[in-house]
C-alpha cells in the first residue's frame, strides 16, 4: 500500500515517538546512574575514612602511653624517690605549662582537658645544693654521679623541660635556657616577670627531666591537641565531637608509712609528708601539710583527708566538684597549688 508515493512500511519515527522514547531512555538512565553514584562516592571517601581511623588509632596510643607512664618518679638516688604522687598531683584536669596556663586563670578542672607529667627512664637528675630565692634564673645543683669528667651534668641539655619540686608538695616546670657544667648552674626561664618560683627551695629540692604533655579539645576546629608544656600546641586528631576524662580515686586517706624525721623516703602511701610536729614549711599550722593535720587530742599526725566511703574496696569517682573543693596543696595562696584530693587518683577513663 502507498500514499502519496512512499510504502506505508518503509516511514520513519515520528517526532511524538522520538521524544517518547527519548523520555523513557533519560529515566532510565537516572535511574542507573542514582545507583552508581554512591558507590563511587564510597570509594572516593573510604581513603579518608581509613586515614581518620589510622590517626585516631595514633592519638590515642600516643595518650595511653603518657597516661600509662603519669607519676613516674625518681628510680633511685637521692631523698625523693618514688612516684610523684608521694610528693604532688602529676595529673591533673586543666592545662599546665608556660602559655596559658589554666591555674593562672584560676580554672582548675576541665572536663576535656588533662596534663600528664613523669620523669622518663634514664632522665638525668640532680639537686640543689643552695637554696634558690624565689626570683631566680638559675639553679645550683649537685654534680650527677656517673658522669664523665668535666661534664658533671651531662644529659640535661637547652631546650629541656625539667622539674623541680621538694616533699612539701611544692613543684616547678621549667625549660632549660643554657646550662653551665663548670659552675654547676641550671639556667631557666621561669623567672621571666610574673612567673617566678613558686616558692624559695631549700637544699635538696629535687630537680630533674620531665616529660610534661597536655591534651585537650579545640572546641572551634573540633581536633585533639597537645601541648608541650613549653611553646608548641599541635593537632592530633581532626574532627573530634566530644572529649570527656572521668577519674577514679582510692578511698582510703593517706597514712604515714615512718617517722617523718627519717632522711629518705617514702615517708607516706601518697601524698607529701607533713613536716615536723612543731615546724612549719607551707601556709598551714604547724606540722600539718595538705594531707596531715595534728590531731588535737593526741597530738599526733593524723589524715587531714575524709575516708570517701567507709566499707567500699574499689576504687571511687571523682567529680568536678570534689577535685575544685580543697583543700589545696602546698597552700591556698601556691601559685601551682592543686586539690589534695588529686592525689588520690588511681583510674582515668
Amino acid at each position: 500500500m502507498k500514499t502519496n508515493g512512499v510504502t506505508k512500511d518503509e516511514r520513519g519515527f515520528t517526532i511524538i515517538e522520538l521524544l517518547i522514547s527519548m523520555t523513557i531512555m533519560l529515566g532510565v538512565t537516572g535511574v542507573i546512574f542514582s545507583l552508581v553514584d554512591p558507590a563511587r562516592g564510597t570509594y572516593r571517601t573510604q581513603p579518608e575514612v581509613s586515614d581518620l581511623q589510622q590517626r585516631l588509632r595514633v592519638g590515642t596510643s600516643f595518650m595511653a602511653s603518657d597516661l600509662m607512664m603519669a607519676g613516674a618518679g625518681s628510680p633511685a638516688g637521692g631523698t625523693l624517690m618514688g612516684s610523684l604522687m608521694n610528693f604532688f598531683a602529676p595529673v591533673q584536669p586543666n592545662r599546665l605549662g608556660q602559655i596559658n596556663s589554666d591555674v593562672d586563670a584560676g580554672v582548675f578542672y576541665r572536663p576535656d582537658t588533662i596534663t600528664l607529667m613523669y620523669i622518663p627512664p634514664n632522665a638525668p637528675q640532680t639537686s640543689l645544693s643552695d637554696p634558690m630565692p624565689q626570683t631566680s634564673s638559675e639553679l645550683k645543683v649537685t654534680a650527677q654521679p656517673n658522669c664523665p669528667a668535666g661534664n658533671q651534668l651531662c644529659g640535661f641539655k637547652e631546650g629541656q623541660r625539667i622539674l623541680i619540686f621538694d616533699d612539701t608538695g611544692s613543684y616547678d616546670d621549667m625549660t632549660l635556657t643554657q646550662v653551665q657544667t663548670a659552675s654547676l648552674h641550671l639556667q631557666h626561664n621561669k623567672s621571666v616577670p610574673g612567673n617566678d618560683l613558686s616558692k624559695k627551695y631549700g637544699v635538696g629540692a629535687q630537680v630533674a627531666q620531665v616529660m610534661q604533655r597536655t591534651y585537650y579539645r579545640n572546641a572551634t576546629t573540633n581536633q585533639l591537641m597537645y601541648y608541650d608544656g613549653d611553646q608548641r600546641d599541635e593537632a592530633v586528631v581532626d574532627n573530634v565531637v566530644d572529649l570527656r576524662f572521668t577519674y577514679f580515686g582510692d578511698p582510703r586517706p593517706p597514712i604515714l608509712l615512718k617517722e617523718v624525721t627519717e632522711p629518705a623516703g617514702p615517708w607516706t602511701n601518697y601524698g607529701p609528708k607533713p613536716p615536723g610536729l612543731g615546724a612549719v614549711t607551707s601556709g598551714w599550722p604547724a606540722g600539718e601539710n595538705c594531707a596531715f593535720l595534728v590531731d588535737p587530742g593526741t597530738g599526733v599526725h593524723a589524715s587531714r583527708m575524709a575516708d570517701l566511703s567507709p566499707n567500699a574496696e574499689g576504687l571511687v569517682p571523682m567529680p568536678e566538684a570534689m577535685l575544685t573543693d580543697g583543700p589545696w596543696c602546698p597552700d591556698t595562696l601556691s601559685p601551682n597549688r592543686f586539690d589534695a584530693d588529686l592525689l588520690r587518683l588511681r583510674k582515668i577513663a
